[in-house]
């Protein structure tokens, strides 16, 4: 008897298409700030940002359908932090959450390589859902870890445009291609992503996504939003950075639909009491503004 091949996983791209459908597009990120953690009652350790986790994933279980553990918060407290952010994750796939990994890698060659190996690979304690990397060492130097992704039924978020103030000089800073139009340095990460979506055959939603500040001026950045309906966008700055999200259609245009509207801290601060009511609120609000 022939053994039955194993079947490819699903691409990411469709994998959070349906969640977006059924769930909304609502991403609550994972960021246990010291400050946060004493709001929380919590011990500013590994302990305490285990705990918050736990406590994020398990608020976040039917109201959202994606999280956002930034790793940072994590790493700075060595072994003891990356066992608690894989307890974390653990639950989160547990919990049939969509996890990103916000870690913004980026490097080049085996080395990049090496972190797509640390978060896609499916025996890895660390896998995610999705990671977000960093293209200024050069979009190919992500070959490698948009392959791997692929081949996991993983995805990346590419940073694109992003809303701290020191990288508009880098960000919007242009040159004059063959054609004689002028390109961003993020307008041209855009084009590297579609490229990339539409050589893979990815009509849906692709599965190398952006990360497009919801502060950020994308059209003075050089980044034309009507062509991202089939490119997920992973928005952050709602909340406490200021955007709102009766903003979403003004800001990301025929995109908004694609769009996983990323907070924390304005659903983080209902402190451990309030934090799954807070999801549920936000999550019917974006929705509601997407009607």
């Amino acid at each position: 008897m022939t053994p039955t091949a194993p079947s490819a996983p699903a691409p990411f791209g469709d994998r959070l298409a349906d969640v977006m459908a059924s769930v909304g597009p609502l991403c609550v990120g994972i960021d246990p700030h010291p400050w946060l953690l004493d709001e929380w009652s919590l011990p500013v350790s590994a302990v305490g940002a285990r705990e918050m986790g736990l406590r994020v994933v398990e608020a976040a279980r039917g109201g959202a359908g994606v999280v956002k553990p930034q790793v940072a918060f994590y790493e700075r407290w060595g072994s003891a932090g990356f066992a608690a952010l894989e307890a974390v994750l653990a639950a989160a796939r547990d919990a049939g959450l969509l996890v990103v990994g916000d870690a913004k890698r980026g490097d080049i060659g085996s080395t990049m390589d090496a972190y797509a190996e640390a978060w896609f690979a499916p025996d890895s304690p660390l896998r995610v859902d999705a990671l977000t990397v960093s293209p200024y060492l050069g979009f190919g130097a992500a070959a490698g870890t948009i392959a791997l992704a692929r081949a996991s039924g993983a995805g990346v978020f590419v940073l694109g445009a992003t809303s701290n103030p020191e990288a508009q000089g880098v960000q919007r800073a242009g040159s004059a291609g063959a054609d004689g139009r002028v390109v961003t340095v993020a307008g041209g990460i855009v084009d590297h992503v579609l490229d990339d979506n539409q050589t893979a055959g990815e009509t849906r939603l692709g599965s190398v996504g952006l990360v497009l500040g919801a502060t950020v001026d994308l059209a003075a950045t050089g980044i034309d939003v009507a062509r991202l309906t089939t490119t997920p966008v992973l928005a952050p700055g709602f909340g406490h950075q200021g955007a709102r999200y009766d903003q979403l259609r003004s800001l990301y245009g025929a995109a908004a639909d694609a769009v996983v509207v990323s907070t924390s801290r304005g659903v983080l601060s209902a402190g451990p009491s309030g934090v799954a009511a807070a999801v549920r609120r936000d999550q019917e609000e974006v929705r509601s503004c997407l009607a």
